[in-house]
């Protein structure tokens, strides 16, 4: 099933404090489901509660108050929130207030009087208060639009607050599972050193009393060296994993984080079809939504720039030439005054103010048309990759099982002279390599199912108030 183009992800934000996009461009459709060919949709929990694993819960936790990207982003968040509010302040009369004294002393030159000596001076003293009042009308709307481009502004702020806080989850998780998986794979690394260690042992004991050839011995001793190289690899790769964690948890990367006893097992299904208007609650598409709002906002501010502005200036207050006067009305004072300002020739400037902002519009248009395309292929894609993991996981189990009982097999063939050793090696080779494959494949199913919920903006639950929701959980004012 498909919808026109002229739907938006079901609206996306129905609800919004500046007025939503209401379509995409044309050529445009989206499915009103992915099909994921799973189970029924489970009851709405943080999305990382599918792998069942505490230690995880508690560093997502963690993350979420020590991370400094993620106070970084709420730091912006902070300042879209303050300029919104700046951006709203011209549609409000500005109110000033001001209070002044004067003494001054004049000399009359050039009039004499009789008797005076000297010049004629006098010296006055003034005092006045004054509240000055200011108000532009927003009769066409400019004022208006400019305030609703930044409270989208803020809005997709807010959305990319969380997205960065959805991120951050989805790379605690990513980083744990890959930290246990590495720990896992150091210590197969090490049993496998120290089975090389034995045969080594062994084929010496062997060489000494002629039972075994040199050859033998310099091939076991390669694959001695070679494990202890993939030992060392091992061990890189843990610190690396362990750091990852560290710096995403604010702490001093040292390498010293522990890892995850066992890589944990998704409990969760994937609902058999997810409607399509979940991908909407994404932080990224509301930002994108939210920006383009912002756009047609400001193509509208750019528009009414060619209207007259009107003012209104008042001011009232008092003056005396006593500080105490000051209290009575009948020293007050007052003015009041407008004024009409119309553009009449600008160079240009307006209307390539207006021709930028369309251009502007025409650009966040075809971003957030992309990034809803790009949107439901990351969907597609999760969903496929949970299936063909699925699939490969089943396929190596099978490899590593049977692997390890031909590894044994054949160790026990060569200690009986049945097989060479070339035999036997190849049967550890590949006993170790599928053992390290199932381990890699496990972690990659876990890591498929984070990039599934990142896909989806979360959990799989879906509500009949799924938008009323996200409306709320981006702080989106509904009209």
């Amino acid at each position: 099933m498909r919808l026109t183009a002229l739907l938006i992800v079901t609206a996306l934000l129905a609800s919004c404090g500046t007025t939503p996009i209401q379509r995409l461009p044309d050529g445009i459709d989206l499915p009103a489901s992915v099909d994921s060919t799973r189970a029924a949709i489970p009851d709405r929990s943080p999305w990382w509660s599918d792998f069942t694993d505490p230690q995880l819960d508690s560093l997502i936790a963690e993350s979420s108050r020590t991370n400094y990207d993620l106070k970084a982003a709420a730091g912006r968040l902070g300042t879209a929130a303050a300029q919104a509010k700046a951006a709203g302040a011209p549609l409000w009369p500005q109110i000033s207030a001001s209070t002044n004294g004067t003494r001054q002393q004049q000399v009359f030159v050039g009039l004499p009087i009789p008797g005076q000596t000297g010049p004629l001076q006098t010296t006055s003293t003034s005092y006045g208060v004054s509240l000055d009042v200011t108000w532009e009308l927003d009769l066409w709307g400019r004022l208006g639009a400019g305030r609703a481009a930044a409270v989208a502004d803020r809005q997709a702020a807010t959305a990319t607050y969380n997205g960065a806080k959805l991120s951050l989850q989805a790379q605690t998780a990513k980083a744990w599972f890959a930290l246990t998986e590495s720990h896992l794979q150091l210590e197969l690394a090490r049993t496998t050193l120290k089975n090389y260690d034995a045969s080594v042992d062994q084929i010496e004991d062997r060489y000494r009393r002629g039972v075994r050839t040199s050859l033998d011995l310099r091939l076991i001793r390669v694959e001695r060296a070679n494990a202890r190289d993939r030992l060392q690899q091992a061990e890189q790769r843990h610190n690396i994993a362990a750091r990852q964690v560290e710096v995403l948890l604010g702490r001093y990367p040292s390498g010293d984080h522990e890892a995850g006893k066992t890589l944990p097992t998704v409990e969760g299904h994937v609902p058999a079809e997810l409607p399509a208007h979940i991908v909407s609650r994404r932080p990224d598409l509301v930002a994108a939504e939210r920006r383009l709002a912002a756009s047609v906002a400001r193509v509208k501010e750019a528009t009414r720039a060619r209207y007259p502005r009107i003012s209104l200036t008042g001011s009232t207050g008092r003056t005396s030439d006593d500080l105490s006067n000051l209290l009575e009305g009948d020293f007050t004072v007052w003015r009041l005054f407008g004024n009409l300002v119309t553009p009449l020739f600008q160079g240009g400037r307006i209307r390539a103010g207006i021709d930028a902002s369309k251009a502007k519009n025409e650009e966040a248009m075809a971003v957030f048309a992309s990034q809803v395309l790009n949107a439901f292929a990351d969907v597609q894609n999760a969903l496929e990759a949970e299936g063909f993991l699925a699939e490969r996981e089943i396929a190596i189990d099978e490899a590593s099982s049977e692997a390890t009982s031909a590894r044994r097999l054949a160790e026990d063939q060569y200690r009986s002279g049945l097989i060479d050793l070339i035999t036997m090696l190849s049967a550890q080779r590949w006993a170790y390599t599928a053992e390290s494959q199932l381990l890699s494949i496990k972690r990659q199913r876990l890591d498929a199912r984070v990039n599934l919920h990142l896909a989806l903006g979360g959990d799989f639950a879906d509500r009949d108030d799924t938008l009323t929701a996200n409306v709320a959980r981006y702080g989106v004012a509904q009209r």
